[in-house]
């Protein structure tokens, strides 16, 4: 069976699974597409760097039951220049990719089956570096929802170079969601596992060193996703949804979430130690993304999009019920406040509307900001984007926008303009979903009139499955990577 028909046609039990049919169907090609047609509107001419976004993609038919973080990542990928669009679409070719290539099948089953099976290796789950994008020391970073090693890809071409050991300094492994701090080009990110002490954390300096690595003692093995950072601090988080105890024993992966138990943070300087962390207590939730962080006088600010039941209850009848509940978050935007002179955490829920995956301006991540552009979730049994949503998140006032009937969308970015006067001052960037054409389409909005609609709307030749996260990178910060530091 070639991969073509294996992809249309996988497994039956694979079937019923609508996270392989439909927007989420898989791609079979690699694809280059040069001088994309604007359907609409004009291609804003200041455009200049890459916009880039993750997402699973299986090469073969999966064993077993199919979860949606299992796919092989693969980057889909609009460089914009000379007023110019170019769309490229590339697997990441990790090692398991790399070894099932080579087999002609699929090896590794995913995060919702048994490992037992899997091939040997240093961990038994597959990393599939297939969730989110970071820029640093010139590599694009691939990485995976549970933390795995992080694969460098050349930003524009997206070949893949291999994994990033950061110059062989890197201790363990790096979790979805690390952060760049792009004031001072440093690389701030954490690790959890289960071996205490069960989550580690660190720093790489601009050159891609890690020049700092310090463990912090968890109760027990714990799911963070995402982090934050101010100008001075790191914010690490300890919530109430693991991985149940007995079906870990087993060899499974089964989320379990304690209400009984309360969501902390460790707070501590950029460069603390562990041990001295400052830890602050608040109501039991979950968080998979937050939206920023920073300093304002005794207090840290955080925002994030806080889900507060993050094991919902959807159609038992269906055999990956429980998989389809969990990949439906409810969250709402939500902030904290860790005063640092008292203890006190005050915590406040600022809108009802059900977004997430929240996207803002890079350049200013750990400092001040006010808007924040996230993804409402419709109303279906899989998850699905139907609008975008400006929050300011000083006041929790939003502006909403739909895509329209059939059109679902992917995480923005937002594209400051040179010389910016404001903060949205800038593009927004999606990939946008065409269910009526099948296509994709690449949508940029003016981040300050989102009213106004699209201002561009470019065609693509191909589907561009829903996906994952996404980032910018603009063409003066690949340049400026590409000369020596120092």
């Amino acid at each position: 069976m070639t991969l073509k028909e294996e992809l249309i046609a996988p497994a039956a039990e694979a079937l019923t699974n609508p996270y392989l049919e439909g927007p989420y169907a898989p791609c079979a090609e690699e694809v280059t597409a040069t001088d994309l047609p604007v359907l609409a509107g004009e291609l804003p001419k200041d455009l200049d760097g890459v916009y880039v976004r993750n997402g699973p993609n299986p090469q073969f038919a999966p064993l077993g039951r199919y979860h949606w973080f299992d796919g092989d990542g693969m980057l889909h990928a609009v460089h914009f220049e000379d007023g110019r669009a170019t769309y490229r679409n590339r697997f990441v070719r990790t090692r398991e990719f790399e070894a099932e290539r080579a087999a002609g099948t699929a090896l590794w089953r995913g995060v919702i089956e048994p490992w037992d099976d899997n091939p040997p290796g240093d961990r038994r789950e597959r990393n599939s570096a297939n969730t989110d994008l970071v820029f640093h020391h010139g590599n694009l970073l691939a990485l995976w929802y549970r933390a795995g090693k992080p694969y460098a890809l050349d930003p524009v071409s997206l070949e893949t170079r291999g994994v990033d050991t950061f110059g062989g300094t890197l201790p363990g492994e790096v979790s979805a969601h690390a952060k760049v701090d792009e004031q001072t080009e440093e690389f701030v990110f954490f690790d959890y596992g289960i071996h205490a002490p069960y989550l580690r954390y660190g720093v790489a300096d601009p050159s891609g060193t890690v020049t700092h690595y310090t463990g912090i003692e968890l109760p027990g093995p714990r799911l963070p996703h995402d982090m934050a950072i101010t100008e001075n601090y790191s914010i690490l988080m300890d919530l109430p949804l693991y991985n149940d105890p007995r079906a870990a024993a087993a060899g499974r992966f089964k989320l379990f979430f304690d209400r009984e138990l309360p969501s902390r943070f460790a707070v501590l300087p950029r460069r603390g130690e562990g041990a001295g962390a400052r830890w602050f207590e608040a109501k039991p939730g979950y968080i998979y993304h937050t939206v920023n962080s920073w300093e304002d006088g005794d207090e840290i600010v955080m925002v994030v999009c806080r889900v507060s039941r993050p094991s919902p209850v959807s159609d038992r009848a269906h055999p990956l019920a429980q998989l389809l509940a969990y990949l439906r978050p409810e969250a709402t935007l939500y902030r904290y406040r860790f005063n640092l002179r008292t203890g006190a955490t005050v915590e406040e829920q600022l809108d009802d509307v059900n977004t997430e995956f929240p996207a803002m301006h890079q350049g200013i991540v750990g400092r001040p900001s006010r808007w924040s552009y996230q993804m409402r979730l419709s109303v279906d049994r899989t998850m699905l984007f139907d609008a975008v949503v400006k929050y300011d998140v000083r006041t929790g006032a939003a502006q909403t926008q739909p895509f329209g009937d059939g059109i679902f969308g992917s995480e923005v970015t937002v594209v400051p303009r040179p010389n910016a006067a404001a903060e949205d001052d800038a593009w927004l960037t999606m990939f946008a979903y065409n269910s009526h054409t099948g296509l994709a389409e690449v949508w940029i909005y003016d981040a300050a009139d989102l009213a106004a609609g699209p201002v561009c709307r470019l065609g693509v030749p191909v589907r561009v499955p829903l996906g994952f996260h996404a980032t910018w990178v603009s063409g003066e910060r690949m340049r400026a990577a590409a000369q020596p530091v120092g």
